[in-house]
């Protein structure tokens, strides 16, 4: 498989994800003709693109797993030198209307998480951008236990949604799955139901992994210290 093109199989997607596995950000960079940015600040979400691109993800942003065929969704980790991940995952975002209903069978958010293709990647601030190495790929679907533990965080949280409650829904809901404010700036502004019923200005939501869970995750799989 050329880098960049998509995969025909899923064991072709893990053999190229595999081979990426203790590359360096400019190397692959270089392969794909992609600018390297000088840092992340400006380009935040970088390192999941270019990965995408490596590994010919098709979906990108759709409302479906990164690669539809196979039903996978890819997920860049960034770790500490211990291999911790350094911060929560994003999944997709919270549909804040037309939303009554909603079970998680049906949500975009078990869609995405049914199958999922961790690549994790350095990301020690000590450590230069384009030094920083991919690491291991693993392929990870929830246990029941899980499952069960995602599905009643998604419950909780989407019947506050639901019910115009979403100001008391903090970061601070949820055991394994969150919600936090998604959008580039504070004054960004989508649809969302108030306590009355009606539409109501407010920022957009992203379910997110809280960061314990992706470590209990990678920790099942790797020798984490």
């Amino acid at each position: 498989m050329t880098p960049g093109t998509s995969p025909e199989s899923e064991r072709e997607l893990l053999a190229c994800a595999e081979r990426l596995a203790g590359r360096t950000l400019a190397e692959i960079s270089l392969d794909l003709k992609t600018r390297l940015p000088s840092d992340l600040k400006r380009a935040k979400g970088w390192i999941g693109e270019l990965i995408e691109r490596a590994l010919g993800a098709s979906a990108s942003s759709l409302p479906e797993p990164d690669f539809p065929r196979f039903g996978i969704e890819l997920k860049t980790i960034p770790v500490d030198r211990a291999g911790r991940p350094r911060e929560s995952t994003y999944v997709t975002t919270v549909p804040l209307v037309d939303n009554v209903g909603l079970t998680w069978d049906e949500s975009l958010v078990r869609k995405k998480l049914a199958r999922v293709l961790w690549v994790p990647v350095e990301a020690a601030s000590a450590i230069a951008l384009a030094d920083r190495r991919i690491g291991s790929p693993l392929l990870w679907s929830p246990t029941h236990d899980q499952e069960a533990t995602l599905r009643a965080d998604f419950d909780e949280i989407m019947e506050l949604v639901c019910m115009g409650q979403l100001g008391r829904v903090s970061a601070r809901y949820g055991t394994y799955l969150q919600i936090r404010p998604k959008a580039a700036h504070g004054r960004v502004r989508t649809q969302g139901i108030g306590e009355s019923g009606r539409g109501v200005p407010t920022l957009p939501r992203g379910f997110y992994l809280r960061a314990s869970f992706t470590e209990e995750i990678l920790r099942a799989h790797y020798a984490l210290p």
